[in-house]
């Protein structure tokens, strides 16, 4: 077994205790930091060719599109529940079999075409592989949730084998994400005490947002023009 700085990796065991779940769970939750060297690999290569996006248009277009990249790795834990949650067995064949987002990366971008653009230059690189599209932009979620999802697969070359990972990536807007944040964190804290009203609320913040990103856009277009 490869070696596992364990300081390094202390917080994937977040959670996981001897009393808390079955021995053979939790036996199966402890392989995973193994595999999840190939997802830092993997958010870390994906996260590198961004940047290298991001540099070259600097050049080409004098700005940076991205503002912010993000990454993260799942938790065992986080995995276990929700592998649990969506009725899979606990293993680590099947995690990579069933779960898309092990590997997450976030991407906050200045315009809303600045999503698509990346999106797009990302995808036809010839070694990334795109598994599934989802944009939640031009189809927002009932909640008024709106990003652009990938889900790819990129190759990590290991020692003495190559591995094509998954990752899921979502690319948004600044506006989108302060949104997406504050939602997150609302909705966590409310929990059972979430009402219909401020559902609406959100949902209502969610769309002024959306009419501000696209009024930024038009102006952005207008002040670009030749």
């Amino acid at each position: 077994m490869p070696h596992i700085d364990v300081s390094k990796t202390r917080y994937l065991f977040d959670g996981i205790t001897g009393d808390l779940i079955p021995n053979e769970i939790a036996q199966a939750i402890r392989s995973f930091p193994v595999v999840g060297n190939t997802y830092l690999s993997a958010i870390r290569e994906i996260a590198t060719r961004l940047e290298n996006l991001n540099d070259e248009l600097k050049v080409t277009m004098d700005r940076n599109p991205i503002q912010q990249i993000k990454t993260r790795v799942k938790t065992p834990k986080s995995i276990m529940d929700k592998l649990l949650r969506k009725g899979f067995d606990v293993s680590v064949e099947s995690a990579r079999k069933n779960l898309d987002d092990i590997a997450g990366i976030r991407v906050v971008c200045s315009y809303m075409d600045d999503i698509y653009l990346i999106a797009n230059l990302l995808t036809a690189q010839s070694d990334i592989e795109l598994i599934r599209r989802s944009d939640y932009i031009q189809n927002p979620k009932p909640n008024g949730y709106r990003s652009l999802h990938l889900v790819v697969t990129v190759p990590i070359f290991l020692s003495n084998t190559t591995e094509r990972v998954k990752a899921e990536i979502q690319i948004r807007t600044i506006a989108m994400d302060y949104w997406a944040t504050l939602e997150h964190e609302m909705v966590y804290k409310l929990g059972d005490k979430k009402t219909d009203a401020i559902v609406q609320e959100l949902k209502d913040n969610a769309d002024v947002i959306a009419q501000t990103d696209a009024r930024m856009q038009k102006l952005h277009d207008m002040i670009s023009a030749p």
